[in-house]
């Protein structure tokens, strides 16, 4: 999870309505994060051949209260897959700006720590992020910037009608390394837009890397 500060203004034409920006100590953040799925199932089965794949997203966060609880989320502004199934499906039942391009990642362990990059083609450019990190994951601290990127559990998208869906999402609190070494290869004008590309750079504000665990994505409704 590679984070950078952005103006909220840039964000608001992707909010989804009934939810507010959220901030930590008064910034907005925006992330690129890559993640790999493995073993997935929908509706608990399993399709062949899209079991384990790459996804690199381009994510902000948002709030919502509910009978007083504040539910802490996700909003998607890009989705990158390998397969056009995978698009397929995720535009179907979120409407999720999911795009299909090619991908791959690399996980290297050595005695000194662990090293994870996922790499996106697009035409004849290569987009990459790399973090390294060093010893054994600690668990989330509450109140810290690890927790506001790290620990959501609501995501929400904008339907075709303007409307918005709000989905569940189910994982254990995550481990992390704080990472120091991270960077950025990426045309942000070409794949995320020009707004965007002041922002988003090399050299991450912060970044981070999870262990990751078993997710369950609940069924969106309307909110």
């Amino acid at each position: 999870m590679l984070n950078y500060e952005i103006n909220p203004a840039l964000l608001q034409p992707f909010l989804p309505k009934g939810t507010e920006l959220d901030t930590w100590n008064g910034k907005h953040y925006i992330s690129v994060v890559g993640l790999l799925f493995q073993n997935t199932r929908l509706y608990g089965v399993p399709v062949p051949f899209h079991r384990d794949f790459e996804e690199i997203n381009l994510r902000f966060y948002v709030r919502r209260e509910v009978a007083g609880e504040v539910r802490r989320g996700v909003v998607f502004i890009k989705e990158i897959v390998p397969k056009p199934a995978i698009t397929l499906v995720a535009r179907a039942f979120y409407n999720e700006n999911y795009v299909t391009l090619p991908t791959s990642h690399c996980i290297y362990r050595d005695k000194g720590g662990l090293s994870v990059s996922y790499e996106w083609r697009q035409s004849d450019f290569a987009h990459s992020l790399f973090v390294r990190a060093e010893g054994a994951p600690a668990e989330i601290q509450d109140n810290t910037e690890e927790e506001f990127i790290a620990e959501h559990y609501w995501g929400y998208t904008v339907q075709r009608d303007g409307g918005t869906l709000e989905y569940e999402v189910e994982h254990p609190r995550w481990r992390i390394w704080r990472i120091d070494n991270a960077r950025l290869k990426c045309d942000v004008e070409k794949i995320y837009g020009s707004q965007f590309a002041k922002y988003i750079g090399a050299n991450p504000d912060s970044a981070l890397l999870a262990e990751g665990s078993p997710v369950i994505v609940r069924r969106g409704i309307r909110i």
